[in-house]
């Protein structure tokens, strides 16, 4: 028989685990609501079941992309080519569902849909873009993205090791990509790699199976462990010259893509905040520690309302950002802002819920542990906050000081 104490609580309904503080999902239209719905729906049933073990095997769930696929997200922001131009907002909002119950699934979309469908669409071809965008939005062809390199990751512009050299109608890429999520099992890579001839940086697009071309999984990883991340090996790699990315003539033309990206990985970084903050909120209302629910003690309730007020300052500075981008606005120091601030507050958010856990905080099946580690990529990947910060200090004073 049940106690009174037992009872009372059974009776006692407590407020649902919300990390969406200050409502902002009343700013979008009821279709772009039901869409989200169904991501939400499509997370919580399909994913989050499973996730944790595949996390932990360092595997990653390719059982759910049918599923993942008929929610139509792909390319969700991109006008024409199949994909539904949505625009930054919702696409937005989508991401940051996704990591709400994982970050890895939200990077995969993030280095499929928004790094290598957006190198497509910003700088490809009118044919590349016909031949590509329909499949991808589609997920029947996964992209990567490969820019990083064993010894160049933040010092991208300042020049890259790949090298590419014409012959003919070819190029022949040498050289080496690092960090590479997706690029294990994608059925098409966008390598960035320095022209010989004039030292500038083209884009190509590499087929799997394409002879030069190996993609190792990169093991050991204490991050993000469901992203399959490859170093790509490039050995007289040939590509056709259709093949190059004909709108992707400098790094200024990758830098686009990294500009219109970072808004993503910024409502990633969100996402993984409040995922913790809803876990750390659910546990504190049922955990019981001298005789009742922590979450009444006034030490737990300060450590919850500092995680909520980071999700919260995040969400609204990002909802700004991506207003302004789907205005024409953002520029790459609103972006760096975004991405740097949001990162650093969820790396503090997650840290908050895993300490409010306590022990069963480091245990990944209370899934809080899962989101501490994965900040820890989010926080560096798609630019450092130091190197975020020199590009708002450089907007903002007037003075250059990355060297």
């Amino acid at each position: 028989m049940a106690t009174s104490r037992e009872q009372a609580k059974q009776e006692q309904q407590l407020p649902p685990p919300d990390g969406d503080f200050y409502g902002l999902i009343g700013t979008l239209s009821q279709e772009d609501r039901d869409l989200l719905s169904q991501v939400r729906a499509f997370m919580q049933e399909k994913v989050a079941p499973i996730i944790n073990d595949y996390w932990m095997r360092d595997e990653f769930p390719f059982e759910v992309l049918p599923a993942m696929s008929d929610l139509g997200i792909a390319g969700l922001a991109y006008e024409g080519y199949g994909c539904p131009g949505k625009g930054t907002v919702l696409d937005g909002f989508v991401t940051m569902e996704l990591s709400r119950v994982d970050p890895s699934m939200a990077t995969f979309q993030g280095v499929h849909s928004g790094l290598a469908m957006g190198s497509i669409y910003l700088c490809g071809s009118e044919e590349q873009r016909q031949k590509w965008l329909p499949q991808m939005a589609r997920m029947e062809k996964i992209g990567a993205f490969g820019l990083t390199e064993p010894e160049i990751g933040s010092g991208v512009a300042g020049g890259l090791t790949a090298t590419a050299r014409r012959e003919g109608d070819e190029w022949v890429l040498n050289g080496q990509k690092k960090w590479i999520g997706n690029a294990t099992f994608a059925d098409v890579t966008v390598v960035w790699a320095r022209d010989l001839a004039d030292d500038t940086v083209k884009g190509f697009l590499v087929e799997k199976g394409t002879p030069g071309f190996t993609a190792e999984k990169m093991e050991n990883k204490m991050a993000l462990r469901a992203v399959q991340n490859a170093l790509i090996t490039l050995d007289e790699c040939r590509v056709k010259e259709e093949d190059r990315l004909q709108n992707a003539n400098s790094f200024k033309d990758t830098a686009k893509v990294l500009r219109m990206t970072r808004v993503g990985v910024a409502w990633i970084a969100v996402g993984c905040g409040m995922g913790a903050y809803e876990h750390a909120l659910a546990y504190a209302q049922q955990r019981e520690q001298f005789g009742r629910p922590i979450g009444g003690f006034q030490l737990i309730q300060d450590l919850l309302v500092q995680m909520l007020g980071n999700v919260t300052a995040s969400q609204c500075m990002i909802l700004r950002l991506s207003q302004m981008q789907d205005a024409g606005e953002m520029k790459a120091e609103h972006a760096s802002l975004a991405k740097a601030f949001a990162t650093t507050r969820t790396r503090e958010t997650v840290a908050l819920a895993r300490e409010l856990l306590g022990g069963n905080g480091v245990l990944i099946n209370y899934d809080v542990g899962r989101f501490f580690a994965d900040a820890e990529a989010i926080h560096s990947y798609e630019g450092t906050r130091q190197v975020n910060s020199l590009i708002v200090g450089r907007a903002i004073t007037g003075f250059g000081a990355f060297l």
